[in-house]
């Protein structure tokens, strides 16, 4: 299965600083053979958060943090996944299971995750299935340190 890595997992791998990034590199190195998936979110969250110098005092440029991205996603197991869902959709988003604004691009993720068939890779344990119709155990991966 697919796993679409969240902004927090994409940043961890990165940022030898970050609080999850051994466990973030365990579980790519454990799950490297498998596929993975970026979308624009992720991509555009990435940079925004690395090149921004207020992140720990020591931001990137723009264009470095674009680079470092592209060369992690230019290997044979990445998949890019188009945002080819709408929050909007009532079928698909269960508004009544998201407990408030911090969840909404996680239910966001989640639902792109089932879409494409795939799984959500996250540090997030909080993400309720309920939030996404069709939601399984297996589309969502906590990853634990």
């Amino acid at each position: 299965m697919v796993s679409l890595l969240d902004v927090n997992v994409l940043i961890a791998l990165f940022d030898p600083a970050h609080v999850h990034h051994e466990a973030a590199h365990a579980w790519l190195e454990v799950n490297c053979k498998y596929r993975w998936a970026t979308c624009a979110l992720t991509e555009n969250a990435f940079v925004r958060v690395l090149s921004n110098p207020a992140y720990l005092g020591r931001g990137t440029t723009v264009e470095d943090a674009v680079s470092r991205l592209r060369t992690f996603c230019s290997v044979q197991q990445h998949q890019f996944w188009p945002d080819s869902i709408s929050l909007l959709d009532r079928i698909r988003v269960r508004w009544n299971h998201i407990q408030g604004h911090r969840q909404i691009t996680d239910v966001y993720l989640l639902a792109l995750a089932v879409s494409n068939r795939g799984r959500l890779a996250t540090f997030d344990s909080t993400i309720s299935l309920r939030a996404v119709e069709g939601a399984k155990a297996e589309n969502l991966e906590c990853i634990t340190a």
